[in-house]
């Protein structure tokens, strides 16, 4: 059966072009130019991803506000937020408001294809990594159960989006080791650039420090990448 894409957009042109695109690699496609029509439609049935624009029609960023009622329906869909801004604001926005990947619109199409294409494969390995293990990490005050997609710090809940805990799942699983972009890409299923990468350490960063101050655990390593050092339980 083929998968379902939904697009927000609210210029003609793109939206068609994006809908074209799609179709031609076998994805089934629902376009929408607003917020309330594309809510009208995903409340009865999700797509199997999903496709916003940030500025919707008369609303500067009802793509932001989308994003937050898709991801309170469904905390593994994937989302890729697609607009014209890319300030470090709106990238941030996006992620923390639950996007799963942020980029440009002049992105060229086999480029957003790639994209589209790595997050429904992970949302496929993350359906089967919950169907299939019931495995904890636990590294110090850190836990990740992979079986409910959930993340305690000292026995606190950490509210991460699928994109942050298979990253977090990465660093975690072999402390003290230095990740860099590529090997985050490849472990944590996903395809995203050195800033969108940037962007959800230091989000999971402040997560985490919200439940603890004295939290230090996701190291920068300068030039090379990050790495996990366990902290005292």
């Amino acid at each position: 059966m083929a998968r379902r894409i939904a697009v927000i957009e609210d210029e003609p042109a793109l939206r068609d072009n994006l809908r074209d695109a799609l179709a031609r690699h076998g994805y089934e496609v629902q376009t929408f130019p607003n917020r309330p029509e594309a809510q009208a439609v995903c409340a009865n049935r999700l797509p199997d991803l999903a496709i916003v624009d940030v500025g919707l029609g008369d609303e500067p960023e009802g793509g932001f506000e989308l994003c937050r009622w898709l991801r309170q329906r469904d905390a593994k869909l994937p989302i890729l937020i697609l607009s014209a801004r890319d300030s470090d604001i709106d990238v941030v926005s996006g992620l923390r408001l639950g996007a799963d990947d942020y980029v440009p619109k002049s992105v060229s199409l086999p480029h957003l294809m790639a994209r589209v294409t790595a997050l429904l494969r992970r949302a496929d390995l993350t359906g089967q990594a919950s169907a299939a293990s019931d495995d904890r990490l636990v590294r110090g005050p850190l836990t990740l159960d992979v079986h409910r997609f959930e993340a305690k710090w000292r026995g606190t809940t950490v509210d991460l989006t699928v994109t942050e805990f298979w990253i977090l799942h990465s660093l975690a699983k072999y402390p003290g080791h230095v990740k860099d972009r590529d090997a985050l890409m490849r472990e944590a299923n996903m395809l995203v650039d050195d800033h969108t990468i940037t962007s959800y350490v230091k989000r999971m960063r402040r997560k985490f420090e919200q439940v603890d101050p004295q939290f230090k655990s996701i190291e920068t390593v300068y030039g090379m990448g990050y790495r996990f050092v366990e902290q005292a339980a």
